[in-house]
């Protein structure tokens, strides 16, 4: 039986999912294939135990913004991870697995470490397990471990790996060496070859082993910022926060580049089950359920003489209806749709880098924002007003606060909430309505056993969700911070 402690990687902006997945809610987070998040998936696919491997409790690294996030859907799973390590920046995958690799050496120095990102689907978890097991054997002989996808086709968006020899049994290989994203025609060579895999940024390794890797191949611009910010971390609420003027002298670099591409002690161990890293809507596509004429299609949707296509419709009360179309990706949203050939899919990110150039909030943002305490959708944005739809979930409480240049009304639609305005603490039940002058003292709160909804109408000279003065609140977030 192998110990294995997932550290699962929960950074990334998702660009090329858009309109679904943004800067403020990237795709691990999203319910994209299936009844949870991907990041939900991953986390499944690492708990209990599984043929030999029997999984820790994971190690999450994740940003400020997501660690609400994180800790709740995995509660939603009822999975209690190890740690939740927060970056005071992203700075790709390196620092990132340096940082929890001596978090866990602290207690486990040779503890094997599995590396994984968050938004990658795998649905054969015994076959997983089962080259997870393969990977440990070698892994604990001082191998650097990676994973690699036997290809199915000549793909130009991955990058792969050169094996020395092949293993007669599927265990690890000698691997030769890296090879990055190449054109058609060398893919082509390359799967005809036989000897390469796609490089599927899954790894594994002792804490031991891995440490001194870096310590070899990045020892300046990774590993001395890393453990300053590792040794300066404090605890905060359920959290790790890494030191944050370390970090940010620590180099932007995957580990690819810093450790895996220079190290000799490199393995890897061929993976033949499904795999896909959905790096594009074509493979989400693919990954989906398809119709006898190669229509996938979500939510509220209908489909005539189509082929070829996904149409995707992310809001109930939002019908996309597709006639006649071939090759065509359809991602319809309250606030943003996108129409694509399905060719062009991995272009999605400049039409990003196109609507934030021009300033257009869709570019980065949703029109839900999620809170510790739940979320909220602006639901009409005028000169000086707008009317939002809040929903508190059971139990929570937005902080102690005021603002300087709005008041608000709260229109309870369900449940009850509790609100202090000043010295005064009620209950305002369904159908009730309580206002909030400018400047006064006031937070609501949800005392109930189900999620409370409200609608909020608030009228003044600027309406930003950084006019707040916050008092007290059970997040431990800053002045100025949203919510």
């Amino acid at each position: 039986m192998f110990e294995i402690f997932p550290l699962i990687l929960c950074g990334g902006s998702g660009t090329r999912l858009w309109p679904l997945s943004r800067k403020s809610y990237p795709k691990q987070f999203v319910k994209l294939i299936g009844e949870h998040s991907l990041y939900q998936q991953c986390a499944t696919r690492m708990t209990g135990t599984q043929g030999a491997v029997k999984f820790a409790a994971p190690t999450i690294l994740t940003g400020s913004d997501f660690r609400f996030v994180v800790t709740e859907q995995l509660q939603d799973l009822g999975v209690d991870p190890g740690a939740i390590l927060i970056e005071p920046e992203g700075r790709n995958t390196a620092p990132a697995v340096l940082a929890a690799a001596l978090h866990i050496a602290k207690t486990s120095p040779d503890a094997l470490l599995l590396v994984a990102p968050s938004d990658h689907i795998l649905p054969d978890s015994t076959a997983f397990s089962e080259a997870l097991a393969k990977a440990a054997e070698a892994a604990l002989s001082g191998e650097l471990v990676t994973f690699g996808i036997t290809p199915d086709r000549a793909e130009t968006g991955y990058g792969y790996l050169k094996l020395l020899e092949k293993s007669a049994d599927n265990g690890a290989c000698k691997l030769e060496s890296f090879v990055e994203k190449p054109d058609l025609e060398d893919a082509k060579r390359m799967v005809a070859d036989g000897s390469y895999l796609w490089n599927a940024g899954i790894f594994l390794f002792t804490a031991q082993d891995i440490i001194a890797a870096f310590e070899q191949h990045a020892p300046e611009s990774v590993v001395v910022p890393v453990k300053e910010a590792v040794e300066q971390g404090k605890p905060d609420l359920g959290f790790f926060r890494l030191a944050e003027e370390p970090w940010e002298s620590v180099q932007d670099i995957s580990i690819d580049y810093a450790v895996m591409e220079k190290a000799d002690n490199l393995s890897a161990v061929p993976f033949h089950g499904s795999w896909s890293d959905l790096g594009s809507w074509s493979t989400v596509r693919e990954q989906s359920g398809l119709d006898v004429d190669g229509v996938a299609t979500s939510g509220q949707v209908t489909t005539i003489d189509c082929k070829n296509s996904l149409l995707r419709s992310e809001h109930p009360d939002l019908e996309l209806v597709g006639l006649g179309l071939d090759g065509i990706v359809a991602i319809a949203m309250p606030d943003a749709v996108l129409v694509a050939d399905s060719s062009r899919t991995q272009d999605v990110k400049l039409a990003v880098k196109s609507l934030a150039a021009k300033g257009a909030r869709q570019a980065e943002s949703l029109p839900i924002d999620h809170r510790p305490w739940g979320h909220f959708e602006t639901l009409v944005l005028g000169d000086r007003f707008q009317v939002k739809r809040i929903v508190v979930k059971p139990g929570a409480s937005l902080s102690l606060q005021s603002h300087h240049h709005r008041s608000e009304h709260w229109i309870v639609v369900q449940g009850t909430a509790k609100v202090t305005i000043d010295d005064t603490i009620k209950l305002v039940t369904e159908n009730e309505s309580v206002y909030i002058p400018l400047g006064a003292v006031h937070r609501m709160e949800n005392p109930g056993k189900v999620d409370m909804v409200l609608i909020e109408v608030q009228t003044g000279s600027y309406l930003g969700e950084d006019d707040i003065i916050r008092y007290e609140d059970v997040y431990s977030r800053g002045q100025g911070a949203k919510g």
